[in-house]
């Protein structure tokens, strides 16, 4: 038994297929099965049940494959504080982000954090909360950028900021402030079915949308929702950094909620046996330092090390 195939079957079980598996793994499908054939006859055990598609692990192999994953995150640990020890930063970082966060938050930081660690290779991706939540607990992202929905035993929360709701319409009301039951909710455009913030906003004007309206309209993009404001085609709900790329005039279509205003928790998640501690630090670090004055930013820079 080696390291190595253990990270294999931690690749087979992460993409549930030998190819995909070989491909991420950067081997062929023949080395990378040949490999996990000598361990199971080494082990006298059978790790996967080869004859189901996707393929999946048998009930022993389960409990391998979890230990698996500690032993290979306890040796990539000693390799980082090989580095941490001789101040050296590098290598790839993964990192996932809702859609409804990425187009704001990425243009405010990315080139500096490029700028200043040229050694990390960030790769970036977007996936709605589901799908990145479980590639976080799969292990095929190091960290996530997203609004965790519920606490999670397998995943540690870095809050980064609290991010304000606001109201975008060009109609105008009575009011300075408006209340949750102010937004008629036959005009209220929603982001498709998937998205976290549409939940929210059901959540915070304690709605269901009814569907008794001649046009309804969802959509998976903010943006979309926003141009049809702007033609008085209903009413929609933005988080507050999206306002950094409005112009003069449609600043004037802002509406702000009385207070206690609506907010969502922005987090930089991981898994709870994640390794890269030093990168993601750098990341949180970077991203907090260029939020604008207006978002509360959360206290502490530092994510604990779970050992």
């Amino acid at each position: 038994m080696n390291l190595q195939q253990l990270e294999y079957i931690i690749a087979v079980d992460t993409y549930r297929h030998f190819a995909r598996a070989a491909e991420a793994c950067q081997v062929t499908q023949p080395t990378l099965s040949m490999m996990i054939h000598k361990l199971e006859e080494n082990l006298d055990i059978k790790i996967f049940d080869r004859s189901r598609q996707p393929v999946v692990p048998t009930e022993v192999g389960e409990k391998l494959i979890a230990q698996a994953r500690i032993i290979v995150q306890e040796a990539n640990r000693l390799q980082e504080m090989v580095d941490e020890s001789k101040n050296r930063i590098s290598g790839e970082l993964k990192v996932g982000i809702l859609p409804t966060i990425a187009p704001y938050l990425l243009p405010l930081f990315l080139q500096s954090f490029q700028q200043k660690y040229p050694t990390i290779r960030l790769k970036l991706a977007e996936h709605m909360t589901a799908p990145l939540i479980e590639k976080l607990q799969r292990g095929e992202l190091d960290a996530g950028i997203l609004v965790l929905p519920e606490q999670n035993a397998h995943l540690f929360e870095y809050p980064l900021y609290q991010e304000p709701f606001v109201v975008y319409t060009p109609r105008t009301f009575d009011k300075e402030f408006l209340l949750a039951e102010d937004i008629d909710v036959q005009d209220l455009l929603l982001l498709e079915e998937g998205h976290c913030l549409r939940s929210q906003i059901l959540r915070f004007c304690e709605l269901r949308k009814k569907h008794d309206n001649p046009v309804e309209y969802t959509s998976g993009s903010l943006e979309t929702l926003r141009f049809l404001a702007d033609k008085h085609l209903g009413i929609t709900i933005l988080p507050a950094l999206s306002m950094e790329h409005l112009t003069q005039e449609q600043l004037r279509n802002i509406k702000y909620f009385a207070q206690p205003q609506p907010t969502r928790q922005i987090s930089l998640v991981t898994h709870r046996d994640f390794v890269k501690r030093r990168m993601i630090n750098l990341l949180a670090e970077e991203i907090q330092a260029h939020l604008p004055e207006s978002l509360e930013k959360e206290p502490g820079t530092n994510i604990p090390f779970y050992g």
